[in-house]
Order: structure tokens, then C-alpha cells, then sequence
């Protein structure tokens, strides 16, 4: 009589850890996908980051392809097609992305990006037009900024230089920008000043460094202004400033400049020396 108890037992427990067994196996695969998904999204970031371009744009479009609803993949690709040097096609996927459900207005930003990298002014305007004008971020009146430059609308354009330089803690590259924009307009004043602005944000920018002294020598200023630099970055601002005032007709002090650079960092700056003896030589046949 006791046998087919201890089985009905037998059987219940088999079924019970049989039901374990199951939750048991449930458990561990959600716990597996998350932690795929968290492994996904470092590898991901590290792709748009340090990892090599060429490698990202391959990553990123394997991944896309085997999983094309999902939109943070598709951003991966244009992203590192953008940092790959293709914008063209960089500007196709963003067209793609901003397509999709869950689409932002940063997605439209990024599509704006790679038009004008890609020369596509027109298009670049297109797109950012589209965005509403709530959608307050530094990398879109940055980008307004150009787009303002390229149609030589320059109220515009001082207005979101402004604006995105408000809009971050370091805009020392937007400072440099709008420095240029002025220097292109023949503001020559203005644009020292935005370059001289730029350097106190990254005393390092050496396209500011250039920019400041090309700024100051188009008011025929030719001496440095007083910033930090090394010495092949002095030899080169040095030689900046002499073509300048070779260019505007100062010979004897272009000449006097090309010397200092040449003086200054000798086993750097061969261009230096390669445009004295040019000088020099046509002093000798005049």
C-alpha cells in the first residue's frame, strides 16, 4: 500500500524540480540578455570613441543588418562614417535614422552635420529648417552658424556664433570659427578679438594661434601677440606673419620675420628658410 504513494511522491517531486529546473533556465537566459545588452552598449560606445573608424563602420553595419530596427545602431553607423571620412554615405544612413520610429531632433542635427561636411549646403539648410526652434543645443546653432556664413548672411551668423558659444563650456572652436567668419568679411578687429577669446578657453588651439596673428597682420600688426607658444609653434607664426607682409608690399619686414623664423627653431622650419633664399635671390636678379 505504500508503494504507490512513495511513487505518486516520487512523481511530484520530479515534476516540482522539473519546474525548477525551467524557472531556473528562465532566469538565467533574461540574465544573459541583459547582461549581452549591457556588453552591446559598451562595445558600442567604445566603437564610437577610441575604437579604429573603419572598424566601427564595419561593426556598426553588421550589427544594423542583423538587427535594422534598431535605431541606436543605425546612429552608430552614420556616426562612424562621419568620423570614417564618408559623409556622403554618412548623410544616407542619417537620412535612414530620421526616418525611423523614435527618431530626435539631435538625429536631424547629426544629418545636418554630415550634409555640410559632404558640401551639401543646400540640403543641410533643408534639414535643419525642419527642426523646431525649442531644440536649443550648441551643435545646432553651431551648425546654423555656418549654414548662415555660407549664404554671407552675416547678422545671422553673428547671432548663432553667439548663441553656441553661450550654449557650452568650451567654445574655443566656435570662438575660432566665428573669428574666421570676420576675418573673410575683412573685420579685422573683430576677428583678433574672437581669436584672442578663443585662446583664453584652450591656450593650445594652434589654428587660433594662426588665425590671431594672420588677424593682426591684415592691420599690418606684425609683431606676436602675447600668448603661449612653443618654439616651433613661434617660428611658424613667425613665417605667418612674414608672407602676410610680403603679400601687402612690407618686404624689409617680411624678410626680417622670415630671419627670426628661420633664428628661432632653424632645424624645424625648413619652409622658412626656403622662402628667405627665394626672396633673396629675386632682390639679386631685380
Amino acid at each position: 500500500m505504500r508503494h504507490p504513494v512513495l511513487f505518486a511522491l516520487c512523481i511530484g517531486s520530479a515534476f516540482a524540480l522539473s519546474a525548477c529546473q525551467k524557472s531556473s533556465d528562465a532566469e538565467v537566459a533574461r540574465a544573459m540578455q541583459s547582461v549581452n545588452a549591457i556588453d552591446e552598449t559598451n562595445l558600442s560606445d567604445v566603437m564610437l570613441t577610441v575604437g579604429d573608424p573603419k572598424e566601427a563602420v564595419n561593426y556598426f553595419k553588421r550589427s544594423s543588418e542583423q538587427k535594422p530596427d534598431r535605431i541606436d545602431l543605425r546612429r552608430g553607423l552614420a556616426k562612424s562614417l562621419v568620423r570614417a571620412k564618408q559623409p556622403e554615405q554618412a548623410a544616407v544612413v542619417w537620412a535612414a535614422v530620421v526616418a525611423m520610429p523614435g527618431a530626435t531632433d539631435d538625429d536631424r542635427v547629426g544629418q545636418a552635420d554630415a550634409l555640410i561636411r559632404a558640401n551639401d549646403w543646400k540640403g543641410a539648410e533643408t534639414v535643419l529648417n525642419q527642426i523646431p526652434p525649442t531644440h536649443e543645443t550648441y551643435q545646432r546653432y553651431r551648425l546654423e552658424a555656418m549654414v548662415a556664413d555660407s549664404n554671407k548672411s552675416w547678422k545671422k551668423a553673428d547671432s548663432f556664433y553667439e548663441i553656441a558659444a553661450g550654449l557650452t563650456t568650451t567654445p574655443a572652436g566656435v570662438l575660432n570659427n566665428w573669428g574666421y567668419s570676420k576675418l573673410t568679411r575683412g573685420d579685422y578687429k573683430g576677428a583678433e578679438k574672437l581669436f584672442a577669446e578663443s585662446l583664453t578657453y584652450d591656450a593650445n588651439l594652434f589654428t587660433a594661434k594662426n588665425n590671431l596673428v594672420l588677424s593682426r597682420a591684415a592691420q599690418r600688426k606684425y609683431d606676436l601677440p602675447v600668448i603661449a607658444m612653443t618654439q616651433p609653434e613661434r617660428a611658424q607664426l613667425l613665417y605667418t606673419a612674414a608672407l602676410s607682409a610680403i603679400k601687402q608690399g612690407d618686404v624689409n619686414i617680411g624678410r626680417g620675420l622670415l630671419q627670426d623664423a628661420v633664428d628661432t627653431h632653424p632645424q624645424y622650419f625648413d619652409e622658412a628658410s626656403r622662402a628667405l633664399a627665394a626672396l633673396d635671390a629675386n632682390v639679386a636678379k631685380g
